[in-house]
């Protein structure tokens, strides 16, 4: 299987409602948004773990125009942040 025929993953735009995990989600399995809003609804109505499901898919799953999710992007600017301060927690300068 070659890349261009790889499925990703993705928070689409198109059928988008709040952040675009279901249609993502329903585009990736190849059925409709609706039946995966569907799942979450009943999910959250018996224990409430639909809400959390949609949240951790909104945090991890990157947009359909960027190759990075939230986190990725959140924990990237953390590392860089990091990279320019010592042990002593002094800023060093940029070179």
């Amino acid at each position: 299987m070659s890349e261009y025929n790889v499925k990703k993953l993705r928070r689409t735009h198109k059928g988008r409602i709040i952040a675009g995990v279901c249609s993502g989600i329903g585009e990736y399995l190849g059925i409709d948004a609706n039946m995966v809003r569907i799942a979450l609804a009943i999910v959250t109505l018996f224990g409430g773990l639909g809400v959390g499901v949609y949240a951790i898919g909104w945090l991890l799953m990157p947009d359909e125009e960027h190759d990075t999710s939230i986190v990725q992007d959140l924990i990237s600017k953390q590392q860089a942040k990091s990279n320019n301060t010592d042990w002593s927690g002094e800023h060093k300068p940029q070179v």
